[in-house]
C-alpha cells in the first residue's frame, strides 16, 4: 500500500523546485494533494501536471490562510516550503551593515510569518483527529551565519526553533500532531539558474558552488521530498521536534571533503 493513502496533504510554494517535488512525492505516495503557490498560472501548470488540486495562497497573508482553512478545514500533512531569499528582484546587500528593514522584513513576512501561519492553520485542520504531521522547510543557513544573506539565515533559524516549539505545544495538549524541520543545503533548484546560466561555463560554475560539499554536488528536489513523505508517514509516528539536515556532509565537520 503507498506510504500516504488516505493523507490529505497540503503543500505550500508548490508551483516549483522541492515545493513541486514534494506534492509530486506526496501524490506518487497515495496522497491527496492540496498544492499552493501565490503564482497562479504556474501552480495552477504544475498541479495539473502532478494530477492534484490547486489553491492560491500567499502565506505572508493572514485571509488567504483564512480562505484555505475554510476550503480545506482538515488535514493529515502540512508542508509549509514557501519561501524566499531576498535577492528575488535586486541584488540589493542583505549582509547586517547594509539591508535595509524594508528588505529585512520582507523576508521575515514570508519565510517566518508564512511558517507561523501555516503551523497555526496546520493545528487547527489536525487537533480534532488529534493527529497529523507538521513539516517545516528550513535551510543549512538556519544552523549557520550567512553574512550576505542576514535576513535569509536569520528567518531559517526561527523556524527551526518555531518547529520545536510547534512540537512541544501539540504534545503537551495530548495531541498525536508532530512537527519537524528539515534543512537542506546546496539543492538545484530554479532560484540556483541566475547563478549557473547556462553557457559553456554552467558546469563549471555549479562545481565552484558545491565545491566546500564533501560529496562534491548539488542535491535534487527529489531528495528533499524523501524525506519529507518520511516525515509524513506513520514510520515517523515517533519523531517530533527533530531536524533532519540534508547538505551532502557540509555540516559534518570541515569544510574540506575527507582525505
Amino acid at each position: 500500500m503507498p506510504r500516504l493513502q488516505g493523507k490529505t496533504c497540503v503543500v505550500t510554494g508548490a508551483a516549483r523546485g522541492i515545493g513541486r517535488a514534494i506534492a509530486q512525492a506526496f501524490h506518487d505516495e497515495g496522497a491527496t494533494v492540496i498544492a499552493t503557490d501565490k503564482d497562479r498560472q504556474a501552480g495552477t501548470a504544475s498541479a495539473a501536471a502532478i494530477g492534484c488540486a490547486f489553491v492560491p495562497l500567499d502565506v505572508a497573508l493572514e485571509a488567504d490562510w483564512d480562505r484555505l482553512a475554510e476550503q480545506v478545514p482538515a488535514a493529515d500533512v502540512v508542508v509549509n516550503n514557501a519561501g524566499i531569499t531576498g535577492f528575488e528582484e535586486s541584488a540589493a546587500p542583505h549582509d547586517p551593515e547594509h539591508c535595509t528593514l524594508e528588505r529585512w522584513q520582507a523576508v521575515h513576512r514570508v519565510n517566518l510569518d508564512g511558517t507561523f501561519l501555516g503551523c497555526r492553520y496546520a493545528i487547527g485542520a489536525m487537533k480534532a483527529r488529534g493527529t497529523g504531521s507538521i513539516i517545516n522547510i528550513s535551510s543549512r543557513s538556519g544552523l549557520v551565519g550567512i553574512p550576505l544573506a542576514a535576513a535569509y539565515a536569520s528567518s531559517k533559524a526561527a523556524i527551526r526553533n518555531h518547529s520545536k516549539t510547534v512540537a512541544l505545544y501539540c504534545a503537551q495538549q495530548g495531541w498525536s500532531i508532530r512537527c519537524n524541520s528539515i534543512h537542506p543545503a546546496a539543492i538545484l533548484t530554479p532560484m540556483w539558474e541566475p547563478m549557473l546560466g547556462d553557457g559553456p561555463e554552467r558546469e563549471a560554475r555549479m562545481a565552484a558552488l558545491v565545491a566546500d560539499t564533501p560529496m562534491r554536488r548539488f542535491g535534487t528536489p527529489e531528495e528533499v521530498a524523501a524525506l519529507a513523505v518520511l516525515l509524513a508517514s506513520d514510520e515517523a509516528a515517533y519523531m517530533t521536534g527533530a531536524e533532519l539536515t540534508i547538505d551532502g556532509g557540509l555540516l559534518a565537520g570541515s569544510a574540506a571533503a575527507p582525505g
